[in-house]
C-alpha cells in the first residue's frame, strides 16, 4: 500500500532547512523589511536614509561601528528575489558547514577588510586629486562584500582539490575582470572582499585528510 505524504511533511522540511541556517534566514528577513521600507520612500528621503547608513569616509570617521553593521541592512541594486536565490547559493551551505559563528566571523572579516581597504584606496585617490573631494559622502550600502567573502571560503568545502582550484580560479576571476574596466573603489572591495574570504581558511573545519597531512607532516 502506498504511503501518503502528511500535509505536514512540506512544512517541517522547509522549518528544518531554515533552522539549519538561521543567520541567513533572518539577515533575509532583515533585508526583506528594508527593501520595502525603500519602495516606500520617495527618492530624496530615500538618499538620505542611505547616505546615513553607507561606509563612505566621512561616515567611517564619525561613526565607525553604526555603520558597517547598517550598511550591511540595505540593498543597493537587485531586487529581494535576485538575493534570496543567491543567499540560498553561497551563505545556507557556508553557515551550514562553519556553523553560525565562524560565518559571521568570515563576513565581518570580508566586509569591514575590504570596506576599509577600498574607502582607503578612494581617500588616497582624493588626496592625490585623482578623484574629487565630494567623494568623501560617495553612497556605499549593500550585502555585496560579505557575499564575495562567504563565496570565497567555501572554497574549502569542496573535497576533490583539483575542482577546489578551479572553483577558486573562478571567484578571483569574477572578481577580478571589473578590475580592468572602469575602475571604481567598489570593484576594489569586491576583489579584496574575495581574498580575504579566501584568507580565512583557518576559520573553516579541518577535514580528516587534511587532519592525517598534518600528522605526517609532524
Amino acid at each position: 500500500m502506498p504511503v501518503s505524504l502528511r500535509p505536514a511533511a512540506p512544512a517541517h522540511a522547509i522549518r528544518s532547512y531554515v533552522c539549519r541556517a538561521p543567520g541567513t534566514f533572518i539577515w533575509l528577513g532583515i533585508l526583506f523589511v528594508t527593501s520595502v521600507i525603500m519602495h516606500q520612500l520617495t527618492p530624496d528621503i530615500l538618499e538620505r536614509v542611505l547616505e546615513r547608513r553607507s561606509t563612505n569616509i566621512h561616515n567611517l570617521l564619525l561613526s565607525p561601528g553604526r555603520v558597517l553593521l547598517t550598511s550591511a541592512l540595505w540593498l543597493d541594486g537587485g531586487g529581494w528575489p535576485l538575493y534570496v536565490l543567491v543567499f540560498n547559493v553561497f551563505h545556507v551551505p557556508a553557515e551550514r558547514w562553519l556553523g553560525t559563528r565562524r560565518w559571521l566571523a568570515v563576513m565581518g572579516v570580508a566586509h569591514i577588510g575590504a570596506t576599509y581597504l577600498s574607502e582607503g584606496v578612494l581617500a588616497l585617490a582624493i588626496h592625490t586629486g585623482a578623484a574629487p573631494h565630494s567623494a568623501v559622502n560617495t553612497l556605499d550600502v549593500g550585502v555585496s562584500y560579505a557575499l564575495a567573502g562567504v563565496a570565497a571560503v567555501l572554497t574549502y568545502r569542496i573535497p576533490w582539490r583539483p575542482l577546489r582550484y578551479v572553483y577558486a580560479a573562478g571567484v578571483l576571476l569574477f572578481y577580478t575582470a571589473p578590475l580592468f574596466d572602469h575602475l571604481t573603489f567598489t570593484d576594489i572591495g569586491h576583489f579584496s572582499a574575495a581574498l580575504l574570504g579566501l584568507a580565512c581558511y583557518p576559520l573553516t573545519p579541518r577535514r580528516k585528510s587534511d587532519q592525517a597531512v598534518a600528522v605526517k607532516a609532524s
